[in-house]
């Protein structure tokens, strides 16, 4: 999905939510009125008995508590669409940087091993583990170990601590 077609979803949601709020509040104090207005004309009767009160045995109130929570999860929706939105252009600008700052690195000086290796990591947004390497390529963890020390040497990937893995990351 487009980066502006998810704001501009996130914020209609959002919008929404809040004219939803706005209107059950309104109708709230609406209601209110009418209970209370009922309550006063059933208290005035001595005749009518209180537990009668129209306003003490309808389900009205559980219905805005319902709506209520129906327009706040609406708002949490629009909300988390908007932010999500967010988080992607920046994982998508921060990728971008990363690809375009790879340094030139000449293919020849490197052998098949290597070459393999590097593609598979430049695939991967140029960071992947050291576990899923080995895993992906069929190598033991001694054999991958040494083709990126080699790899670090010339300056073509550095690994940094994750756990008790590494990330392989391409400069």
């Amino acid at each position: 999905m487009n980066i502006l077609t998810q704001k501009k979803i996130g914020s209609s949601i959002i919008a929404f939510a809040i004219i939803l709020i706005i209107l059950l509040i309104f109708v709230k104090q609406d209601l209110d009125e009418r209970d209370t207005y009922l309550c006063q004309m059933f208290h005035e009767n001595p005749g009518l008995d209180m537990l009668q009160c129209p306003a003490h045995t309808t389900n009205t109130s559980w219905y805005i508590v319902a709506a209520f929570g129906f327009a706040f999860l609406v708002l949490g929706a629009g909300i988390y669409v908007l932010i999500s939105s967010f988080d992607t252009t920046s994982t998508k600008t921060t990728s971008n940087i990363e690809q375009q700052e790879y340094a030139p690195i000449d293919l020849n000086q490197l052998d098949d091993e290597e070459k393999k290796i590097f593609h598979h990591i430049k695939e991967h947004d140029g960071s992947m583990y050291q576990s899923d390497l080995m895993k992906q390529l069929n190598v033991s963890k001694v054999h991958m170990t040494r083709i990126l020390d080699k790899m670090e040497g010339k300056k073509i990937i550095e690994r940094k601590r994750r756990g008790m893995t590494n990330i392989v990351i391409l400069r």
